[in-house]
């Protein structure tokens, strides 16, 4: 059989690198995952991965010759179907299943192939997350409905802007705008919701908790520019949001008024319960997990949560994320070396339940108008102590449990 090609290698990690960070993979993985698979294909390289450029360096060993690649790209979306078969993909490489020509295409193939959930599952995820996030904030039945019913407006806006570039690049101002109109509205009809809490909870699928978190988790990786990088882009997507949202509700305020609030029962609290499952639940279908992983996603989400309840009950809330990220990243590690799949796969899905993107937005609110959306003392430190124990988390757990996985 005739040796692959340096020009075949280069191209399948080239294509590789740039089709793992449109799935989402953060830049210490993908660098790390990208040096393992140059290993294995035997050309020495090197690799500068940040949100929005990728810049490649393989060096020919026969020519003696280096090769540099540099290219502009969009920050990725979270596609852990897409992830886990590339990672599926280049285990084949390794193991002689598949030839390098046949993963090349299997590569193209992946980044083509649509979510495995029906349209239809994906319209009732979108409801279901603001509604399980307005439980987890333990507020009332009224507000869990609208934030639902607010939830699968956000959804045909997202279908909208896949339609449209220039809605695609005001996603986030424009939701906000509207939510924030369609929230003010509804309290004129009812006036024991939360306008406020309504509109975050409806917008917490672009809310970048996530984005914060790995961001300082590849700066604790010393991944700065990435990291950083990382971090600005979620602030700006926060502002974008907030300011959005701020519009809105000044428009509305403007053309029917402001509604007095009525004050209503809050939900029970074993329902915190079932939040962690819808969102979790939902988490599976919006990042478009495989049906396989579908169950280990959601227990996922439950260690999470429990880790951090109860560890909360005696350190509080800001240390007891700490033993959430230790314990869900114990867990992914764990199912990385047992599954055969990225522990990112996981990971991510845990992770969603602890990061505390919606108190920045509740922070930045307080900041800037003075009151509160919900009563929550010292948010600033606290908010800031959480972030900073997740990421600790996450480290102490790749010393407790060794990835097998580089993604």
């Amino acid at each position: 059989m005739k040796p692959d090609s340096f020009t075949q290698k280069r191209h399948f990690i080239v294509a590789l690198g740039k089709s793992l960070h449109k799935f989402g993979a953060t830049a210490y993985r993908l660098e790390s995952h990208l040096k393992s698979v140059s290993n294995f294909l035997e050309i020495p390289a090197s690799f500068v991965i940040t949100p929005t450029a990728l810049t490649f360096v393989l060096y020919n060993i026969e020519d003696q010759q280096e090769y540099n690649y540099v290219v502009r790209v969009n920050p990725g979306d979270i596609d852990l179907g897409a992830l886990s078969r590339a990672n599926d993909l280049v285990e084949e490489l390794a193991s002689g299943q598949r030839t390098l020509a046949e993963a090349i295409e299997r590569l193209e193939d992946i980044a083509q192939r649509p979510s495995p959930y029906h349209g239809f599952l994906i319209f009732l995820a979108y409801g279901a997350s603001p509604g399980a996030f307005a439980l987890l904030m333990h507020t009332t039945w009224h507000d869990v409905f609208w934030s639902t019913i607010l939830g699968f407006l956000v959804y045909f806006l997202v279908l909208w802007s896949e339609r449209s570039k220039g809605v695609a690049n005001a996603l986030e101002p424009i939701t906000a705008i509207i939510i924030a109109l369609a929230a003010s509205a509804i309290s004129q009809y009812d006036p024991s919701i939360n306008t406020t809490l309504v509109i975050l909870s409806s917008i917490i699928i672009f809310i970048p908790g996530l984005s914060l978190t790995t961001g300082l988790a590849e700066l604790s990786e010393k991944d700065l520019i990435s990291g950083t990088a990382k971090i600005m882009h979620a602030v700006m997507i926060l502002f974008k949001l907030y300011f959005g949202g701020v519009l809105g509700m000044a428009i509305a305020n403007l053309i029917w008024g402001r509604a007095e609030f009525v004050a209503s029962t809050p939900v029970p609290d074993w329902t915190v319960w079932l939040a962690v499952f819808i969102l979790s639940l939902s988490l599976v279908v919006i990042f478009r997990a495989r049906p396989r992983h579908a169950l280990w996603g959601i227990l996922a989400g439950f260690i999470a949560f429990s880790a951090s309840r109860w560890a909360g009950m005696y350190v509080g809330v800001a240390l007891g994320a700490f033993a959430g990220a230790f314990a869900i990243g114990v867990y992914s590690n764990l199912f990385a070396r047992f599954a055969k799949a990225p522990a990112t796969i996981v990971m991510l899905q845990g992770l969603v339940v602890l990061v505390p993107g919606s108190k920045v937005y509740i922070g930045l609110n307080s900041l800037v108008t003075g009151t509160e959306i919900v009563k929550i003392n010292q948010i600033g430190s606290e908010t800031f102590l959480i972030f900073m124990s997740i990421v600790a988390g996450l480290i102490f757990a790749n010393v407790a449990v060794r990835p097998k996985s580089s993604l």
